[in-house]
């Protein structure tokens, strides 16, 4: 098998970012958060946003049309 790593701090392949993207990461954050990948000395971040492109994604095509881009958090109004 031939691994390609993007992230050498955390030993993280193309296709596991792939993979993080297919499961609706859609920014170098999530896939950060989803792998620790760019989170260290960050050399790794352009190639990340390579990656993600600019794909189908649903938060990304809500931002694009000037939409809020963060779901409202179930049951904050019914606390207040």
């Amino acid at each position: 098998m031939n691994r390609v790593y993007v992230c050498s701090c955390f030993g993280i392949t193309e296709q596991q970012v792939k993979q993080h993207a297919e499961n609706g990461a859609c920014t170098p954050r999530q896939i950060a958060s989803a792998s620790k990948a760019g989170t260290d000395c960050g050399s790794c971040v352009r190639r990340i946003q390579a990656l993600l492109g600019r794909g189908t994604c649903p938060r990304r095509e809500l931002a694009d049309k000037g939409k809020p881009v963060l779901s409202e958090v179930a049951g904050l109004d019914e606390a207040a």
